[in-house]
């Protein structure tokens, strides 16, 4: 499994789920392995491409009484 495409499923994930849900790292690890299988996904794997995803802008970590990865939150006066 190559860690872009790993990105692209966590990312659509992510983004499917936006205001509905909050993910926490290991959610996301545990749902990406449940997904593709544990023998084509591992932990480093998951972590490598949440990490692409968060220093290349998609994802962003939030903090509301524990920390989460979320698509980033547009203000109302950035949308112009």
């Amino acid at each position: 499994m190559n860690t872009e495409e790993l990105a692209e499923t966590i990312f659509k994930m992510v983004e499917r789920d936006a205001g509905q849900k909050k993910y926490k790292q290991m959610d996301i690890i545990k749902a990406m392995i449940e997904y593709y299988g544990k023998g084509n996904v591992n932990k480093a794997d998951c972590k490598k491409s949440i990490r692409q995803l968060i220093d290349g802008g998609r994802l962003v970590y939030t903090y509301f009484g524990g920390s989460f990865i979320e698509v980033p939150h547009r203000e109302g006066a950035a949308n112009d």
